[in-house]
């Protein structure tokens, strides 16, 4: 087995692939790459049991076969080189011999039918969209997944999709996101988790991209192919929450500020808030909104106030900071709206302008009780 290929080019699809790996894991060969070589064709597979990626590469060869080397190694390798064609040589001694312009390096390798095998889907349901779409719709929702072990269900993002459009939800029971898109639909109807390891995978590769995203799912498992690549991984087991039931539908008052002076003015004022409970309160009256925060075990405290547009009644309702700052950071308008009803029931968050043609984001945050 013997092949030639760009040092570069291999770099580039290996860090991709890297990410798959964990950084212990309870199969040694795990931590290898598996390289299956068949004419010029090498496809390059890692996987960490419930998530397993393959990428396509060209390369220069006429033989065949299968064998996986260790990722750390060869990644640390090829970081060294500048751009240069190198040359895999598979000995007889169990180790692969790499040539590059002014070097040999020899590695051990592995036998690649002890790499698990990836799964094949049985009759599943498909559904196409532009990868800069789902790349948006993870961007948009993945940070409100809660990291919960005891409810794995929420440590998800939730895809919802129809004929209609196509709906991803995140949520970990104090703050949810549902980013919906009517420009794209599904065939039919289907809902499933996907976790979050495979979802940051997504995301890292699909931003910015121009090609086609090919989603297959059954119940247990959903596969992605996108160019040369195809990532298959299992899906959360479980029901998801009913996540309309707590989206209020009436809210008289209606907050629409500059998002960026928004920002700014929480992150400064929640330094002085609890350590503990990061409440900041905001206290709204007329076209003013005033936003404060009391740390009273040391005597911190600030206060701001912000000129807004606001309909409704004069009111006072607390929030986490932390979730708050989180949420007006991940969405790009000039200004948002915030919607509230009463100060025990939970804030809507929507970006106002900068949203394309049929994308919908709805976010929701749980206040905390104000201690008057």
């Amino acid at each position: 087995m013997k092949f030639i290929v760009s040092s570069t080019y291999l770099l580039k699809q290996l860090q991709v692939l890297g990410g798959v790996i964990n950084s212990s894991n309870t199969l040694p060969i795990l931590d290898n790459f598996l390289f299956e070589l068949n004419q010029s064709s090498l496809t390059v597979s890692a996987s960490d049991l419930e998530t397993t990626m393959a990428s396509k590469i060209e390369v220069e060869s006429d033989s065949e076969g299968s064998i996986a080397l260790p990722a750390r190694l060869l990644l640390d390798t090829l970081k060294t080189f500048p751009e240069q064609p190198l040359t895999f040589v598979v000995e007889d001694n169990n180790t692969v011999e790499i040539s590059s312009n002014h070097g040999k390096y020899a590695l051990a390798y592995a036998d690649g039918a002890e790499f698990p095998k990836a799964v094949a889907l049985d009759d599943p349901s498909t559904t196409k969209l532009e990868a800069d779409i789902l790349a948006t719709a993870i961007s948009k929702t993945i940070f409100a997944a809660g990291n919960d072990d005891l409810r794995p269900v929420m440590s998800g993002v939730f895809f919802q999709f129809s004929q209609e459009n196509l709906t991803f939800v995140a949520t970990d029971a104090h703050k949810l996101v549902k980013y919906t898109r009517e420009d794209v639909s599904a065939d039919a109807v289907a809902e499933f988790i996907m976790p979050k390891k495979p979802l940051n995978l997504l995301k890292g590769i699909l931003a910015g991209s121009e090609d086609d995203v090919t989603i297959e799912y059954n119940d247990s498992n959903a596969k992605f192919t996108f160019n040369n690549s195809e990532l298959v991984c299992r899906l959360i087991d479980g029901k998801y929450p009913n996540y309309e039931a707590v989206i209020p539908n009436e809210n008289p008052n209606k907050l629409v500020i500059d998002r960026t002076q928004f920002l700014n003015s929480v992150r400064r004022v929640s330094i002085f808030s609890n350590k503990t409970t990061h409440q900041i309160r905001l206290k709204i009256a007329g076209a003013e909104l005033n936003i404060s925060a009391e740390d009273i075990d040391y005597s911190n405290k600030a206060e701001e106030r912000l000129s807004c547009d606001y309909q409704g009644d004069d009111m006072q309702i607390g929030f986490n900071s932390r979730f708050l700052t989180e949420m007006i950071n991940n969405l790009s308008s000039d200004n948002v709206q915030l919607e509230m009803s009463l100060p025990n029931r939970a804030g809507i968050l929507t970006p106002t302008d900068g949203l394309d043609e049929g994308e919908h984001v709805t976010m929701l945050v749980m206040p905390v009780m104000l201690n008057n």
